[in-house]
């Protein structure tokens, strides 16, 4: 397509999602795949390609390319462990190859090394692979990385997935145990979007309990809702309770756990039935679950095509985390989630509670305040267990170049009053726009895995004063030097340490 041809179509797709009467038509709640479906897609028609093994990070000036391998990977998370704080670990999807990707660092994120975990045999005459990676330490230098493990026959679809736990004792170099469990075929419920936590509390009555939450996709009163797995012999074996209202619909989506200074569990999540930001508490290590209760209300329910991840569509879903600390607000409750402005644009909202989670204050956004258009999207949150510092990063379009909010750079903001105020100027994390819409004026641009884009969502860790942002970066994507077949690197897993 000629570039005045793709301008001008580019303008009227933007108009057309972003006119207010049409905000409704841009939200695909029922055709937002999971990031597991193109790999599948990719992998049924082609077959996995080579790779994998050990790699080693690149640096970047301030930025480390982390996964430094050619083809895409997407969805990024990172943990510390509290213990040794040199010692971080970070996860992504691989999307051309079978297995998830760990990355472990024992210089504070300076550089990392690469490598594969582990899948079960395929069930049948099919195979399998992982996506949605998240990981925790506890206090005994255990490292636990949760996946889903997606089965699939030949020519025959999806069989099912199941929920797995991995954990490393050298902080992520090797992976020799995997627990895997709550195997679905896909006529009850899918499992998806797992998050893992850990108890770090050293007087918690379930110290080192590991949780891990996840949406049971595609089910009714009896197969939907929010599950969580508890485990309290370091994730040997889980088991699993459902947290969200069992009489209800059970259409939910984001998960996220957090553990409170004495071991209450707490749970957010998108209900895009009732379309709010949900949320439930556990105080017997999740054993037993309370009423749901609502964070705030949003408007928009599941997802929304903005032009920066108009492919995909942005996914709104909770980041959950607890003060832990020694400061003043101890124990006090943050969640964070993605909304649509009155401008019409996408930002970051927030909220806090100081009764566990009874009741919650007014949402407010909580990056920079420009005079243009900008959306914000796939955010996280990190309470910083020492300083008591809430620290949230983000993508952000202000600097695009394009007219199209289509190039993205990844922000930091922080609040060192409990989330009364926060940082402004936000900080810039990332050293280079990416533009996971076009590239050098090629649209499609073949370094793009459009299916993934970003993918739902980006990590960040907090830890005496550092903070860790990672996330999906294609700067790389046609980078001669990256010596990938055709040039393509594609999306890159991209980290750096920030003191705000």
């Amino acid at each position: 397509m000629k570039r005045w041809a793709r301008v001008i179509l580019s303008v009227i797709v933007v108009a057309f999602l972003f006119w207010p009467s049409n905000v409704g038509k841009a939200q695909k709640s029922k055709t937002h795949n999971p990031t597991w479906w193109d790999k599948y897609q990719y992998i049924a028609n082609h077959g996995p390609t080579s790779g994998g093994g050990p790699t080693s990070s690149l640096s970047v000036g301030s930025n480390v390319d982390v996964s430094n391998e050619c083809g895409p990977q997407s969805e990024t998370f990172i943990t510390i462990n509290p213990s040794k704080p040199k010692c971080l670990a970070a996860g992504s999807n691989e999307i051309f190859r079978l297995p998830m990707r760990g990355y472990f660092s024992s210089n504070g994120g300076t550089s990392w090394g690469g490598v594969d975990l582990p899948l079960p045999p395929p069930k049948g005459n099919g195979t399998d692979f992982g996506s949605d990676p998240s990981l925790a330490f506890d206090t005994r230098n255990n490292l636990f990385y949760g996946y889903i493990v997606v089965y699939f026959g030949n020519g025959i679809g999806v069989n099912g997935t199941e929920m797995a736990v991995a954990r490393s004792t050298d902080g992520g170099k090797t992976y020799p145990s995997v627990t895997f469990f709550s195997f679905e075929g896909g006529a009850n419920h899918f499992n998806d979007k797992p998050m893992i936590t850990a108890d770090t509390n050293l007087n918690s009555p379930f110290r080192d309990n590991v949780y891990i939450a996840w949406d049971a996709a595609a089910g009714g009163s009896t197969g939907g809702g929010i599950r969580v797995g508890s485990s309290t012999d370091h994730g040997a074996t889980f088991t699993v309770t459902r947290a969200d209202d069992p009489s209800g619909p059970g259409r939910s989506i984001g998960t996220s756990p957090a553990v409170g200074p004495d071991g209450q569990l707490y749970l957010a999540w998108n209900d895009y039935a009732a379309n709010v930001i949900a949320f439930n508490r556990s105080f017997d290590g999740g054993r037993t679950w309370d009423q749901q209760r609502v964070v705030a209300p949003k408007v928009i329910p599941f997802d929304i095509a903005i032009p920066a991840e108009s492919f995909r569509a942005a996914l709104v879903y909770p980041a959950l985390d607890v003060d832990r600390s020694q400061g003043p607000f101890r124990g006090r409750l943050y969640c964070s989630w993605m909304d649509i402005t009155s401008a019409r644009t996408t930002d970051i909202f927030f909220s806090y509670s100081d009764d566990q989670g009874t009741t919650w204050s007014s949402p407010r956004t909580v990056a920079d305040a420009l005079t243009f258009a900008v959306d914000r999207f796939n955010h996280w949150m990190s309470v910083d267990p020492v300083t008591g510092e809430v620290n949230i990063s983000f993508y952000d379009t202000r600097n695009d170049t394009t007219g199209f909010r289509y190039m993205t750079d990844t922000y930091i903001t922080q609040s060192k009053d409990g989330g009364n105020s926060w940082l402004s100027p936000n900080i810039r994390v990332s050293t280079e726009s990416s533009n996971e819409h076009d590239c050098a004026g090629l649209f499609p641009c073949p370094g793009i895995n459009y299916g993934n884009q970003q993918g739902d969502y980006e990590g960040l860790v907090s830890f005496g004063g550092a903070s860790y942002p990672i996330w999906t970066d294609s700067r790389r994507q046609l980078d001669p030097l990256a010596g990938c077949s055709g040039g393509l690197a594609m999306e890159e897993v991209f980290t750096a340490k920030v003191k705000p």
